[in-house]
C-alpha cells in the first residue's frame, strides 16, 4: 500500500480546512502538469473510492491517496509552512528528481 508521513503542523491545518469546509477528508493527488512535469494538487472531499482511494489515518483525520499517485509520493512528508511570502502545503518526495523553486512541481 505505501506510506506518507504528515508533520503535527500540517494535520493541524488540514483538521481547520475540512471545518471550514464541512468536508471529512483531504485528498492528495499527483497529476501531469507545472514547470517539472509533475504537480500536487490537494482537496476537500465528502467521498472516498474504495476501489481506487488509500486511506491514511492521521489522529481524526483521513487522508485520501488514489492508487495511480501513492507511485509517485510513497514515502513522502506533507508538511504546512507558514512565511512571509506566504502559506501552503509542501512536500518533501524521495522519489523526485527535480522540482520547482516553488515545491509544488516535481518530476521523477
Amino acid at each position: 500500500m505505501g506510506s506518507i508521513n504528515i508533520t503535527d503542523k500540517a494535520i493541524n491545518k488540514i483538521q481547520e480546512v475540512l471545518k471550514d469546509q464541512n468536508m471529512k477528508y483531504f485528498r492528495i493527488r499527483v497529476k501531469g502538469g507545472g514547470c517539472s512535469g509533475f504537480q500536487y494538487v490537494f482537496k476537500s472531499e465528502n467521498v472516498i473510492n474504495e476501489t481506487k482511494d488509500h486511506v491514511f489515518n492521521f489522529k481524526d483525520l483521513q487522508i485520501l491517496i488514489d492508487k495511480n499517485s501513492m507511485t509517485f509520493i510513497n514515502e513522502s512528508e506533507l508538511d504546512y509552512k507558514d512565511e512571509l511570502i506566504g502559506s501552503s502545503f509542501s512536500i518533501s518526495n524521495p522519489n523526485a528528481k527535480n522540482s520547482c523553486g516553488c515545491g509544488t512541481s516535481f518530476s521523477v
